[in-house]
């Protein structure tokens, strides 16, 4: 979503489940206006958060026009119940095999051979990101997809999203980037304080764990964890809405925040 809208609006990290919400990038043309939906990958709910997650995806398969099912190259396998619901909406499915950069022309080809027997009613595209292939094709088809429909959005917007919630994002990417194992499936930002000021930009955030141990983790020695990802934090923060930043950033502990509903709806996810 990141290459076709021009923006970075969802958070990329090597670690699996990285996204949360369901975030949507509005790019305008003259004669079009295409939504893009990003919602979490399909997991097993273990605890109320993923719950949540999935009435993410669940609303995305009530609304979209066209389906874009992301694999990337290498994957072999692919969840045959949600394509299922796919195929039960009715809507187009374009399959998009993303990462060919990272393969030869006949390795691709074969890939293609794979997929249009696994799941021969998609249309299969291959395409990279990162290097822009084929994301202009993909854009075409889309176009010629997309039921004529008055804009949804405004034309000036980029997305559904508040400021406040990309910089939350910025800081929980980084959480993932920085820290291994459970401790970045743990934690939650809270945006607490947003001030438009000149020069300087002032952003006080929560960052909310699950267990004392946690906290001990992000701090670091000396604090040093901490104040190494509020600047790597700040830097993107400030790239992103061009202005200076002060950031402050506090630890809390919620006990099992990821299995109260309470909490959670607090944090913006949905039931």
């Amino acid at each position: 979503m990141n290459a076709l809208s021009g923006e970075k609006l969802s958070i990329i990290t090597p670690k699996a489940q990285t996204t949360r919400h369901r975030i949507m990038g509005i790019v305008n043309g003259e004669d079009f206006q295409i939504v893009y939906s990003d919602t979490p990958g399909i997991v097993n709910p273990h605890y109320k958060l993923h719950q949540s997650m999935m009435h993410f995806v669940e609303s995305a398969l009530l609304d979209a026009d066209v389906f874009l099912y992301v694999t990337e190259f290498g994957e072999t396998g692919f969840d045959e119940q949600i394509v299922g619901r796919i195929r039960e909406a009715g809507k187009p499915l374009l399959l998009l095999i993303n990462k060919i950069d990272l393969a030869s022309h006949e390795e691709v080809y074969q890939k293609i051979d794979f997929w249009h027997t696994a799941i021969p009613d998609a249309e299969i595209l291959p395409v990279s990101a990162l290097k822009r292939v084929n994301t202009d094709k993909l854009v075409e088809k889309l176009i010629g997809l997309l039921p004529e429909s008055p804009p949804y959005f405004p034309k000036d917007e980029l997305t559904d999203r508040p400021l406040r919630f990309f910089v939350s994002e910025i800081i929980r990417e980084k959480i993932f980037l920085q820290f291994q194992k459970e401790v970045p499936y743990s934690c939650e930002v809270i945006v607490n304080e947003f001030k438009e000021e000149q020069p300087v930009v002032k952003i006080a955030a929560s960052i909310y764990v699950a267990r004392e141990s946690q906290k001990a983790i992000l701090l670091g020695h000396q604090g040093k964890a901490i104040k190494r990802l509020g600047t790597e934090a700040r830097k993107d923060i400030e790239a992103f809405i061009d202005s200076r930043v002060f950031l402050e950033l506090t630890i809390k502990v919620s006990k099992d925040w990821r299995d109260d509903e309470r909490q959670l709806r607090r944090f913006g996810y949905e039931f």
